[in-house]
């Protein structure tokens, strides 16, 4: 048979993946829309009826987001959610998914914040959109990180790209990127 054919296995794997990397895509709206204060991009990975259980904090996703968004403006100049690890059993319309993240915050006041855990996550697929319906995070481990000191003129050129901003003043809304230099990024 040739390699080029749509079997039905193949089929069902292509449905699988697209599945999967939109399971994916949802979690990654959840980390920039905590990351960039984007309340509607972060509130797009839940269904309206979702529950998140954070240890800290819980509750609709509204709520919940409203909560994120106002601790991390309030303790942090500035933070990053960073999902590695992912598996995803699916069964029809309903996902289950176990994804580990690293937590780093630049705090007000003292040392960063680098935490440690995972999102175990119960999606459903409703009129074609995967969301969370479920999220217990499960926080292994929290402490503080302790920086290197780089020499003056190293530092400066890793903090001249940007903007670095928890809006969509960020450099990852302007469209098109472009060189800097080169009329600007936006």
């Amino acid at each position: 048979m040739p390699e080029d054919v749509m079997t039905p296995e193949l089929i069902a794997f292509v449905k699988q993946q697209k599945d999967r990397q939109e399971i994916y895509d949802c979690l990654l709206r959840y980390t920039r829309g905590v990351d960039r204060h984007d309340k509607a991009l972060m509130v797009s990975a839940y269904h309206p009826d979702a529950f998140d259980e954070h240890g800290i904090a819980e509750g609709l996703p509204s709520a919940f987001c409203d909560w994120a968004i106002g601790w991390h403006g309030e303790f942090q100049t500035r933070h990053q959610h960073i999902i590695t690890n992912h598996t995803v059993d699916i069964d029809g319309n309903t996902a289950h998914a176990e994804t580990y993240y690293i937590f780093w915050g630049e705090n007000r006041e003292g040392p960063p914040t680098l935490a440690f855990g995972r999102y175990v996550d119960r999606l459903e697929k409703r009129d074609g959109k995967w969301a969370i319906a479920h999220r217990v995070c499960v926080n292994e481990k929290s402490g503080q990180f302790v920086e290197s000191a780089l020499p003056e003129e190293i530092a400066a050129k890793m903090n001249s790209t940007g903007p670095n901003r928890r809006d969509k003043l960020d450099v990852s809304y302007v469209r098109p990127l472009r060189r800097a230099g080169s009329a600007g990024r936006g």
